[in-house]
């Protein structure tokens, strides 16, 4: 199994304070991913969101794509209710995106206290909602949220919700870090402890990472360490609270610094371009780090086309 590089600035980094991306902004955005090489971009939540539904309505015929999968974001179905009659689910069928994510409680507190039912009805939804897109041709992803929490609380519970969305047929299923709380020892312990557990590779797992303790790069990477093949990341780090693990700061540490080959020849050349373009159509002025200065970005092949600070249109730090 290749890596899959997976790119949700325009779902959860959309969740940033100040940020409110046009229809026009989000197929902007998407296409700039796809020129830096990632391999799914999460377009937003149809059904939940109009905005989001006119998004991938539109990419259909507007947004022709060289390197990424276009993913649609949402729900398992609710309690009590048939997979087939949920609303949620028929929106995202109606994407027409070859594959979904769909998030999931996987700590047994949030199940019967935010959802409000058992742990046997959250594991009938993560299986029937996963088998669902799977019979209809969908590649699916299933997001874990607050998995660490939970595993902590729980551990046999929230493995039991990860062993139920992969019987059910899901690609990888995604270890959330949802309050941002992890160290990286602890991230690879617990997937050390899950593929045991389990009896599954690391490879069926995947990593999303908050930022709230400044931990999200470190964490991710210390995922793909411990034989995590899915990451997911965002533009600059955007997203709610602190933000989420800094695409362009994983994958050029994962790709420099330990070899690994997740981006297309070339791509990563592009990285203070992107990013620089993001930050425009967010209207947020970039970090002034490394990626500012194009400092520091190597590509495999050589030194990557660094940008003058002095010229126009240099972004100056604030």
């Amino acid at each position: 199994m290749t890596f899959q590089v997976y790119d949700t600035t325009l779902r959860d980094g959309a969740q940033r304070e100040g940020i409110s991306y046009s229809v026009v902004d989000k197929l902007a955005v998407a296409k700039l991913l796809d020129e830096f090489g990632v391999g799914f971009i999460e377009g937003g939540w149809p059904g939940a969101m109009p905005k989001d539904t006119e998004f991938f309505a539109r990419a259909r015929s507007e947004l022709p794509l060289k390197h990424a999968v276009l993913v649609a974001f949402g729900a398992t179905r609710k309690a009590g209710i048939a997979v087939a009659d949920d609303p949620q689910v028929r929106a995202l069928l109606d994407a027409e995106t070859a594959a979904v994510c769909l998030v999931a409680k996987s700590d047994i507190r949030h199940v019967e206290r935010a959802l409000r039912t058992d742990g046997k009805e959250n594991l009938a939804m993560v299986h029937d909602s996963v088998a669902h897109f799977v019979a209809e041709g969908r590649r699916v992803f299933l997001d874990c949220e607050h998995f660490f929490d939970g595993y902590r609380h729980d551990p046999a519970y929230t493995a039991s919700v990860v062993s139920t969305a992969l019987e059910a047929g899901a690609e990888v299923v995604v270890m959330c870090d949802t309050n941002g709380g992890m160290l990286p020892s602890r991230v690879t312990a617990a997937i050390g402890e899950l593929v045991e557990r389990l009896g599954v590779g690391p490879e069926r797992l995947g990593i999303h990472c908050q930022n709230d303790t400044s931990c999200a790069v470190a964490n991710t990477i210390a995922a793909v360490e411990a034989g995590v093949k899915h990451f997911q990341c965002t533009a600059n780090g955007y997203g709610e609270r602190p933000g989420n693990a800094d695409l362009f700061a994983v994958v050029a540490n994962l790709q420099l610094k330990l070899g690994l080959p997740v981006l297309p020849d070339g791509c990563l050349e592009q990285t203070v371009r992107v990013s620089h373009a993001v930050a425009e159509i967010a209207n947020i002025a970039p970090t002034p780090t490394r990626l500012t200065s194009g400092r520091g970005i190597r590509s495999q092949g050589g030194a990557a086309r660094e940008r003058d600070q002095s010229g126009p249109g240099a972004v100056q730090p604030h």
